[in-house]
């Protein structure tokens, strides 16, 4: 009995080629799903942006005043 582990390489071409083909678009759609969740990182450029407004609004003030800046 053979105990060897084949590679995914290996069990890749042991598919027939459009198996290989339905391989090739689900890594492909695989990579892209990693790479949309990698841009989704919050970034925090904007902290500490409103600091020179504590004084001047309540943060529930500011927080409404910080959506009108962004149009919503």
């Amino acid at each position: 009995m053979n105990t060897r582990v084949k590679s995914l390489q290996e069990l890749v071409q042991d598919l027939p080629p459009e198996a290989r083909s339905e391989v090739r678009d689900f890594v492909e759609f695989l990579l892209a799903k990693q790479e949309h969740r990698a841009k989704k990182v919050l970034r925090q450029e904007w902290a500490g942006a409103l600091h020179d407004y504590r004084e001047q609004y309540t943060s529930l003030e500011l927080e409404r005043q910080a959506m009108a800046w962004r149009g919503e």
